[in-house]
């Protein structure tokens, strides 16, 4: 049927919904949010333009259902396959601020650790630092990230819950013989390793497994290698990256996880899953639940 032939009362009934709606998209709400470095940053309206220089925080803007926002991401964003097309603006030790400034975001997300940071607002630019370092964090970014995008924060919610549901079921799908194995988690072959009071740390506690890390060394510590001989975990667990050379330090031989082959070698795209905080955590705690049911004590 032709618009013409419609009733009056429903053409114009349309017409109003129509004007209504355009009104509502022209109208849009102000946002105002407290980034990690506890600074209040106000936005006009949700941003349209963003870019996104840390993995975790371009994972959780696509994860909000938001990607098609993105309009550059670091060099280390490489999830999911919708933004690879997008321009690599440098990394948050090195951010290109030119190529930044170019694309005209509305709001860069990035980790409170980027350098570049207080340059990008004296050029005028919107920025949130955001950086999650525990399982509350993760929770916390997925709701500042959808409260600057003007998601509702219901959804982020809904995420957060699948998410942790999620982790639960990797637990339950391991036994009771997961809570004797001591795990060494090596992020960067320096070696600094995943300690207990890390997102990397609490996955494996709550997955039941003992980290030779104690909380007390911080997240992600700088070990002596004789620290990890001495403690002697029944598994490692490793990045492809990082692993060329590991077994072979010295002494690493008699640990037991070296001589009994209980060494999970997670490849890179596995390791991005796990050592990065955002919304992939689930699947990383199954990669690591995974990796001990393969390796439980006899």
């Amino acid at each position: 049927m032709k618009c013409g032939a419609w009733p009056g009362w429903l053409a114009a009934l349309t017409a109003c919904v129509g004007l209504t709606l355009l009104a509502a998209q022209a109208v849009a709400q102000p946002v105002s949010v407290t980034d990690d470095r506890g600074r209040t940053v106000q936005l006009p309206a949700p941003p349209q333009r963003v870019v996104s220089i840390l993995p975790s925080l371009t994972e959780t803007v696509c994860e909000l259902q938001q990607c098609h926002r993105l309009v550059g991401v670091d060099r280390y964003s490489n999830w999911p396959a919708a933004i690879q097309s997008l321009p690599r603006v440098g990394g948050g030790i090195d951010p290109n601020i030119e190529a930044i400034v170019a694309l005209r975001p509305d709001v860069v997300l990035v980790a409170l650790s980027s350098r570049g940071n207080e340059r990008l607002e004296a050029l005028g630019l919107k920025v949130v630092a955001l950086e999650p370092k525990t399982h509350a964090d993760m929770r916390r970014v997925m709701g500042k990230v959808a409260q600057v995008l003007g998601v509702p924060a219901e959804e982020a919610g809904r995420i957060w819950r699948h998410i942790d549901a999620a982790v639960s079921a990797a637990a339950q799908s391991l036994p009771p013989e997961v809570r004797q194995t001591r795990v060494y988690f090596e992020v960067n072959r320096a070696p600094y390793a995943a300690g207990a009071s890390s997102f990397i740390g609490e996955t494996l506690a709550r997955l039941g497994a003992q980290n030779i890390v104690p909380e007390e060394l911080g997240p992600f510590p700088k070990l002596n290698p004789e620290f990890v001989v001495r403690a002697n975990p029944d598994v490692i667990m490793v990045g492809e990256r990082n692993a060329a050379g590991m077994t072979d330090r010295p002494g690493w031989g008699r640990i037991r996880a070296v001589s009994e082959r209980r060494v999970c070698v997670f490849s890179n795209d596995e390791a991005d899953t796990i050592i990065r905080p955002g919304p992939r955590m689930a699947e990383g705690a199954r990669l690591l639940a995974d990796c001990l049911n393969k390796h439980l004590q006899p």
